[in-house]
């Protein structure tokens, strides 16, 4: 054989495997099939197998069920049948009140690794969501010791909606919870609180362009979508953002050894340290800490010199106040890192 045949053959069997290992685009479409209920759980059976680079269109349902839309005034005609089909189908929730999609198993994932969430693109399946408060929810409860659904409308591919004549506000979509299976001897836990598992961060920095880093603790990850929000303002007050159902597109990472404690995350403009815990000054400490540890880890600072910019250029935040575990969130602008 002359060299130029054996090299021609090389670049085919170079293009074969690169064409063979391309990532594929999984969809993941509401069904009951595809949906716990309430609950993070290492013992659900996984719903999708993807690799590391992978693509994932996932759809979501509204938080809570369809009674809060039917109590808000959506009508039976405006319910996609997706959603009444997963409400019908899926009997065992609890104790949280998030439906979610997944778990997603991504290949070659072990505890002590790390997934890397891009959310690429996010899309709603109705054009509407509600918001409401109940009697003993929300920050401040005792003033407001009733129930209330507020329904809220936006035209098919608007960027803003009218909360009132005078008050115009912007959509910024964003899944409140995207989580993995916690650790086997934890059992289920409740989609309500957030924790090392990520879950309900209710984060809404997480729109479209940002990433999530989420620690990995059984075999497999198990990554599952929900929560749904068209908008929120930190802290999340009453207990509810802007409620609605979401198709998101996810490209799915894996970083082999990178251990982390805690979720963090990044935008086009931010890097994003969390801390989660019941107490809020803890969890102010905890995103400080995770902070000064992306600082020193990503940016090779010492542990004095990320403390010192932190206290000059990191900005804390109150993500949610109002589920058992409160969120804090710190973030520190890319710009400042030439």
């Amino acid at each position: 054989m002359n060299r130029a045949f054996l090299i021609g053959l090389a670049v085919l069997a170079a293009t074969h495997t690169a064409w063979t290992q391309q990532p594929r685009t999984h969809d993941l479409a509401l069904t009951p099939e595809h949906v716990h209920w309430g609950y993070y759980d290492s013992r659900v059976p996984p719903v999708l197998r993807i690799a590391s680079g992978d693509r994932v269109r996932v759809e979501t349902m509204v938080a809570g069920g369809l009674q809060r839309l039917r109590l808000a005034g959506a009508s039976e005609s405006e319910i996609p049948e997706s959603l009444k089909a997963v409400e019908r189908g899926v009997t065992e929730r609890g104790p949280g009140v998030h439906p979610l999609t997944g778990p997603i198993l991504v290949e070659g994932a072990e505890p002590g690794d790390a997934l890397e969430v891009r959310i690429l693109a996010i899309e709603f399946l109705h054009p509407f969501g509600v918001v409401t408060f109940n009697p003993g929810g929300g920050a401040i409860p005792d003033d407001f010791p009733y129930a209330h659904f507020r329904m809220l409308r936006w035209r098919p591919g608007a960027d803003r909606f009218e909360f009132k004549p005078g008050i115009s506000l912007s959509l910024a979509p964003f899944f409140g919870s995207i989580g993995v299976a916690p650790p086997p001897l934890v059992g289920r836990i409740s989609s309500r609180p957030p924790g090392w598992h990520g879950g309900n961060l209710d984060n809404k920095d997480l729109v479209a362009g940002s990433t999530l880093y989420l620690p990995v603790h059984v075999r497999g990850a198990l990554l599952s979508i929900g929560d749904g929000h068209g908008m929120q303002g930190d802290g999340e007050v009453t207990g509810t953002a802007l409620e609605t159902s979401l198709r998101g597109t996810f490209e799915v990472r894996l970083r082999k050894g990178q251990r982390l404690r805690w979720p963090r995350a990044e935008t086009s403009a931010h890097y994003i340290s969390m801390g989660l815990h019941e107490d809020l000054d803890e969890a102010t400490r905890l995103a400080t800490r995770e902070m000064i540890e992306l600082l020193v880890a990503e940016k090779g600072l010492s542990r004095d010199e990320a403390y010192v910019l932190c206290s000059l250029a990191a900005d804390l935040h109150v993500t949610q106040a109002v589920d058992q575990t409160k969120g804090v969130h710190a973030t520190i602008a890319k710009s400042i890192f030439k």
